[in-house]
């Protein structure tokens, strides 16, 4: 086991930041940890990175706890908060040789690992720059060259692609891949896209108590209570007529004259959307189901 967390708690003042949550990572495993602004996510990488003390409860790395025995769990762990902090004004190979330096890593030693992260994170071209120099998605990738550069068995990563734009994001993420081969990966994010990406399990707190904990095909299958249908017509319609279909529980205007109709599960409206539209004399432009992704689950867990 890589990572357990076992009834976590984090109190500040009168508020639980963390609300008695627990969930385990396996050995390379890639993890997404999802919530809301303020559920906890941030708090809970903190404690797990040694940088908080829990109020209450457990966080074992690798068999070491983060309260009793930290050194072990810092030289463990690569982390990269949400809000990189990068010393702008050193190069970018002067910084990666000062945290290996950090780390205790000298000589040749360093000088291979630092060479290793350089070409794994494609700074190759960038690594006589200032780090001040580069653009935020080469910023990034140097934050997860410190992250990397002591071999860490557990990578924690806090919102890594924020900010960044699409092709950015998309090398960061291929990056995530190939590190999470052979490395325990933890990162949070608010982009869902991300997680059915590269995600093998997902954890979801919101308010600082866990609501979902699974792989990510089980928490879609699991899920589904509740059917969605877009139809589309030509012309505007009374979504009231809609709503006296047996089984339907909503009717929301999309865009233009697309609607989309939430049902029960085991009610199939299509049959009753076209005979209303018969009725009516509402020209029935499209009709289809949709599966219940991973944003509208998010969405119903953290409401």
């Amino acid at each position: 086991m890589s990572v357990e967390v076992k009834n976590l708690t984090k109190i500040f003042g009168e508020q639980r930041a963390v609300d008695d949550i627990s969930f385990t990572v396996e050995q390379g495993q890639i993890l997404g940890f999802l919530g809301p602004n303020g559920a906890g996510k941030s708090t809970t990488m903190k404690i797990a990175t040694c940088y908080l003390p829990p109020s209450s409860g457990t966080i074992v790395v690798n068999g070491h706890d983060v309260v009793q025995d930290p050194i072990t769990v810092r030289r463990m762990v690569g982390y990269l908060p949400e809000h990189n902090p990068l010393y702008l004004d050193m190069y970018v190979h002067e910084y990666l040789e000062f945290v290996a330096s950090v780390y205790g890593l000298k000589g040749k030693q360093a000088k291979a690992r630092i060479q290793e992260m350089v070409e794994l994170c494609g700074l190759t071209l960038e690594q006589g720059k200032k780090i001040g120099a580069l653009s935020k998605g080469y910023r990034q990738r140097v934050g997860l060259a410190q992250a990397l550069v002591h071999d860490p068995q557990v990578l924690i990563l806090d919102e890594p692609t924020t900010g960044l734009d699409p092709n950015q994001i998309v090398e960061i993420r291929s990056l995530i891949r190939r590190i999470g081969q052979d490395k325990t990966v933890i990162f949070s994010t608010h982009i869902m896209q991300e997680v059915t990406a590269i995600c093998d399990r997902v954890v979801i707190i919101n308010r600082g108590k866990l609501v979902a904990n699974s792989d990510v095909a089980s928490l879609q299958a699991g899920n589904r209570g509740a059917k969605l249908t877009l139809v589309e017509f030509e012309q505007p319609i009374n979504i009231e007529q809609l709503q006296t279909i047996v089984g339907v529980e909503q009717v929301e205007l999309v865009q233009n004259n697309t609607y989309r109709i939430t049902s029960s599960q085991d009610a199939d409206i299509r049959a009753s959307v076209f005979r209303i539209a018969a009725e009516q004399n509402w020209p029935l432009v499209g009709l289809r189901q949709e599966e219940n992704s991973l944003e509208q689950i998010f969405q119903q867990l953290t409401k």
